[in-house]
């Protein structure tokens, strides 16, 4: 009994060594793949596996009975609605209203842990993290201690010296943990607040404006689905709206036109301006020490969304300036629109026009046919679906200012790989992708030549790139213009990529992650050189 008992006892000590074991083993694991591996891959896996994880919830839940077009959706055209709301895009290949209201909210799941503003809270806990990890000491190197806040004997009295103290070190591990700390929960509020405060006013005032209210009974769509599905879309920036006509069916409601011009500018060009403003306002409230050094120590925080004051105000200007041109331009060349703006006043169409240009950067909602408006301004559309959310003018030297750190040492030039040399602009890829696509639909250029010109097919790869969802279409009237012949053409509200092969939705696919992923090579390029 005495040796089973010993034996007994070396066998729990043996496995437990062996647990701890396979437990330093994963933890090395999850550091090495979180921390070490390029934050390109780790955003590339999340939005992939949500992608799939929403083509399973779609493909099994139950499509809308009263839609005529439930029953022939395609698996590549469910992957691809999964893939467009995960990356924001809203490119469509299939009627809106032919999903189920379980099927819709399963999209307002995926465009909301695909936005932005939730994944870069993803990015900032994970940066959080990493920064409070200890790291593996190597050797003939410093080890970084951090200073847990029960290790601090007098916590007001810490409190007290750092308020006291005008210039915050960057060095303060401890106070820039906890200022970390502060600006993950103010996002995480800024979020909650936008979402809940927008849903209530859309469905305030959906329920209370009979003819919006009316429109909705009969479509079939919930007030409470739309009202949050709409929110979310908006704040994403990702341009799905529960009906098959987009927003053209709400161009007379100004009062929810407005509600939701606000939401596409704080979701995504104004954020970062809107972010600051916030913890400007938070620590003249509280007087809290984090907030005055998130403020002074913006390029420490390690997020990208937070700027200086400066660059907040160019971004801003910049943005206004943006609208103001688009809204100058489309009015003096669609103000007497017929087909457009047909019976709205001039209120109505004023309201309609600030919606449809304040969305062409990165929302993708719209109001009017781009079918029917000025192929003038539907280059301009393009451009500015190119431009990148923070697009701003800066002075040169400002820019100066803002490449010299403010420690006063210089940056080390960080080392190029062939890889990296290899690579080429966004424009270029853009180039390509559009050729392909045109070489793949040769024969609908040739056959449908209204509907498949290179500029739709160019809107639509720059849409798809800038996860913007803008389309011309596709039009029935325009191919029997060409072939009269045609009698089994059906219109239908869908983009002009739900007429592509099969081949081409899947290039399609492609470059709506090569958008969503587009910061990552938003300086690629710089190797070549053209003179």
């Amino acid at each position: 009994m005495k040796c089973l008992a010993y034996f007994g006892k070396k066998l729990e000590h043996l496995c437990c060594n062996l647990y701890k074991s396979f437990k330093s083993l994963i933890k090395s694991s999850l550091f090495v793949f979180f921390y070490q591996i390029n934050p390109f891959w780790i955003q590339l896996a999340y939005f992939l596996l949500i992608s799939l994880l929403g083509y399973l919830a779609l493909k099994i839940s139950t499509p809308r009975t009263t839609s005529s077009s439930s029953s022939k959706i395609k698996d590549i055209d469910i992957f691809f609605t999964s893939v467009s709301a995960t990356t924001v895009s809203s490119m469509s290949t299939v009627e809106m209203e032919a999903f189920s209201n379980t099927q819709l909210i399963i999209m307002t799941t995926l465009m909301l842990v695909g936005g932005e503003v939730f994944t870069s809270m993803l990015g900032l806990r994970l940066e959080r993290s990493k920064f409070r990890t200890p790291k593996p000491k190597p050797s003939n190197s410093l080890e970084l201690v951090l200073v847990s806040d029960s290790g601090l004997a007098n916590p007001k009295q810490e409190t007290h010296d750092l308020e006291s103290d005008t210039n915050f070190s960057s060095n303060d591990t401890s106070l820039k943990d906890a200022s970390m700390k502060s600006l993950a929960y103010v996002v995480l509020v800024y979020l909650l607040v936008i979402h809940i405060g927008g849903s209530s006013l859309v469905a305030m005032y959906t329920g209370l404006i009979p003819n919006a209210r009316e429109t909705l009974t009969k479509k079939g769509i919930s007030v409470q689905t739309f009202s949050v599905f709409t929110v979310v879309s908006t704040f994403a920036n990702c341009g799905f709206v529960p009906t098959n006509e987009n927003m053209i069916v709400f161009k007379k409601n100004s009062g929810l036109l407005l509600l939701l011009i606000p939401l596409t500018l704080l979701g995504n060009t104004l954020f970062a301006p809107s972010l600051r403003f916030l913890i400007w306002v938070l620590e003249k409230i509280t007087k809290r020490v984090e907030y005055r050094y998130i403020l002074r120590n913006t390029g420490e925080m390690g997020y990208s969304h937070l700027m200086s004051s400066v660059q907040s105000w160019f971004l801003f200007l910049t943005v206004l300036g943006f609208i103001v041109l688009q809204l100058i331009v489309f009015c003096c060349m669609e103000w007497n629109n017929s087909q457009g703006m047909d019976g709205l006043s001039w209120v109505e169409k004023l309201v309609a026009v600030l919606f449809q240009v304040v969305s062409t950067r990165h929302s993708g909602e719209s109001v009017f046919d781009l079918s029917a408006i000025s192929p003038a301004i539907l280059v301009i559309f393009i451009v500015m679906m190119y431009l990148p959310p923070y697009t701003s003018f800066l002075p040169v030297k400002q820019q100066e200012e803002e490449l010299v750190p403010r420690n006063g040492r210089e940056r080390k030039n960080e080392k190029k790989t062939l890889f990296q040399d290899l690579l080429f602009s966004q424009l270029s890829y853009l180039v390509i992708f559009i050729v392909l696509i045109c070489v793949v639909e040769r024969e609908k250029l040739k056959t449908d030549p209204l509907n498949f010109n290179v500029l739709n097919i160019t809107l639509e790869v720059i849409s798809a790139h800038g996860n913007v969802g803008y389309s011309t279409g596709y039009g029935c009237a325009r191919a029997r213009q060409v072939n009269p012949n045609i009698t089994s053409c059906k219109d239908a509200w869908f983009g002009l990529v739900g007429k592509w092969s099969n081949f081409g939705k899947f290039i399609i696919i492609i470059v709506m992650f090569f958008g969503r992923l587009k910061k990552f090579s938003i300086n690629a390029g710089k190797a070549w050189k053209l003179s």
